[in-house]
């Protein structure tokens, strides 16, 4: 089973840089979409077999989720059951017979870090989402999780070390979120693995010097671990500041 996660920065706009001939070569099973930034009705995307869901900011032009399924799931679900986090537009959760699949935007502790007490109790509502579900079944979550894990993460930590996505306190609910019983399934097969980013700033030729981040992740429940095939990072794929991510499940 192949799944694929993008952040696409704004889901309009990719459509003219390459998204539908990347969507069509990629054939995956289920496709996840981040900061779709618009609400399904301002556009038509025509995604032949596959089913949609959207959860879309009630803001224009900001945040968004999606996910393409070639198979209809047994269920969906839109937010992690907090109201105070509703809004945004922030996870997708789909049922399937054999696990649940969470897509995730989660939110950005911003300049200054405005926002990071509101990200603290993101991360730990949300963390305690994915337990409830992994207690009735095992769990895929994948997205922008805006968090470089590990110094391993991004290509200059000493001077990121108090910034948005690389503060002590997200690294921290990182480590609780693994703690609690998933896999970071890039570093399960690629522990040592350098250079490996998923985001480049707009500014300073950052992706041309790959002087990036990786903050996009597919996560599995432990128990999924031995299913875990493939997880690749795109890099060469253009359309965002991002790139694609891939897992392949057996």
């Amino acid at each position: 089973m192949k799944l694929i996660s993008w952040n696409v920065n704004g889901l309009r706009a990719c459509m003219n840089k390459g998204f539908p001939e990347f969507f069509t070569a990629g054939r995956a099973d289920v496709f996840c979409v981040q900061e779709t930034k618009m609400k399904r009705e301002q556009a038509e995307i025509s995604l032949p077999g596959y089913f949609q869901y959207w959860n879309s900011a009630e803001k224009k032009g900001y945040s968004g989720t999606a996910v393409f399924s070639r198979s209809e799931p047994l269920a969906a679900k839109y937010g992690i059951g907090r109201p105070e986090f509703g809004g945004e537009g922030r996870c997708i959760t789909l049922e399937f017979p054999e696990f649940y699949l969470v897509n995730v935007y989660t939110p950005n502790s911003q300049r200054g870090l405005a926002r990071l007490a509101y990200r603290m109790e993101w991360d730990d509502a949300f963390r305690g989402y994915l337990k409830g579900l992994d207690a009735e079944k095992p769990v895929v979550a994948c997205g922008d999780m805006n968090v470089a894990h590990e110094e391993i993460d991004l290509k200059n930590p000493k001077s990121n070390r108090t910034n948005a996505g690389f503060t002590d306190q997200e690294r921290q609910k990182m480590t609780d979120l693994l703690g609690a019983g998933f896999t970071d399934t890039f570093r399960l097969l690629h522990p040592d693995e350098t250079g490996a980013y998923t985001w480049w700033s707009y500014l300073y030729h950052a992706r041309s010097t790959n002087a990036g981040w990786r903050i996009d992740y597919f996560l599995v429940s432990d128990r999924l671990k031995n299913r875990v095939r493939e997880s690749s990072i795109l890099s060469t794929v253009t359309g965002s500041d991002h790139c694609p991510v891939e897992l392949i499940l057996a």
